[in-house]
């Protein structure tokens, strides 16, 4: 089972998008997928199209102690393959409940330990913010993904991001690797062309090869309720985050023998 977290200590950078579209592109493969929604605001909940204000049992109860099952906390999507353990706005207390309570950075990795067979991906939509919801992601995740608009002020939250990594990478045992996906990149603007220029040269080690674009068609994907790859297939945004997907998976054949095999 793969583990993917999307984070960036900044907000508005494409992290919910990041996380539905690749995700639904693996459902589309076949891959039983699970989003987990660590965002006190759920724009990813919403998106799929739950209510973090409703109170319905998800990650908050995960870390009070409630087992996670696709019959208890995890719950089915309209999208085939697709699963989401919601988030609620009682995630925002979190980090003030659990204090210095031994483990609670584990949480998240020994949960997800219970339904490795279950699911060939995992893909974590983080807050925006250093708590208890982010280490715990970075903890449990074999791959970091850091969406970073293509703007100066989003690169100020790339380097938070990275700051952090360092710190966690601190504590584990193998450090975790990253990659860096510009996104919204607008080819008639400077802004974004310099923004791109700067991360190619700080950051080339780690910087996907590519960028996602700015597509309306992502807007129209959310106001659905569904990935923008099942919305608009034939879309700039789809076929971008198609290359990203490819890139991670190594271009290779393991992705969708990996699915298959659960599938079957």
């Amino acid at each position: 089972m793969h583990v993917w977290a999307i984070a960036n200590q900044k907000g508005g950078v494409g992290k919910t998008t990041t996380t539905i579209t690749l995700a639904g592109l693996l459902a589309s493969r076949g891959c039983p997928v699970l989003v987990v929604d660590l965002d006190p605001h759920g724009s990813l909940t919403s998106y799929l199209g739950g209510d973090p204000d409703s109170g319905q049992a998800g990650v908050y109860e995960l870390f009070a102690g409630s087992a996670i099952t696709r019959d208890g906390l995890i719950r089915q999507t309209a999208v085939n393959n697709l699963f989401l353990l919601p988030a609620s706005t009682a995630l925002s207390t979190l980090d003030r409940q659990l204090g210095a309570r031994h483990g609670k950075g584990l949480v998240l990795q020994q949960a997800l330990a219970g339904v490795e067979e279950n699911f060939t991906h995992v893909l974590l939509d983080c807050p925006p913010m250093l708590g208890v919801l982010m280490v715990n992601a970075l903890a449990c995740s074999s791959e970091l993904l850091i969406p970073v608009q293509t703007e100066f002020l989003a690169l100020k939250g790339l380097e938070r991001m990275l700051h952090t990594l360092g710190m966690v990478n601190h504590a584990r045992r193998r450090p975790l690797s990253h990659l860096i996906i510009p996104t919204m990149y607008d080819r008639r603007t400077r802004a974004s062309a310099q923004a791109l220029a700067s991360l190619e040269a700080g950051h080339r080690a780690h910087l996907w090869p590519s960028y996602i674009p700015v597509d309306t068609q992502f807007r129209e994907a959310s106001r659905a309720g569904r990935p923008i790859s099942h919305v608009a297939p034939w879309s700039r945004g789809t076929r971008a985050y198609s290359e990203l997907l490819a890139y991670l998976l190594g271009a290779r054949d393991e992705g969708e023998a990996a699915c298959s095999a659960l599938a079957g």
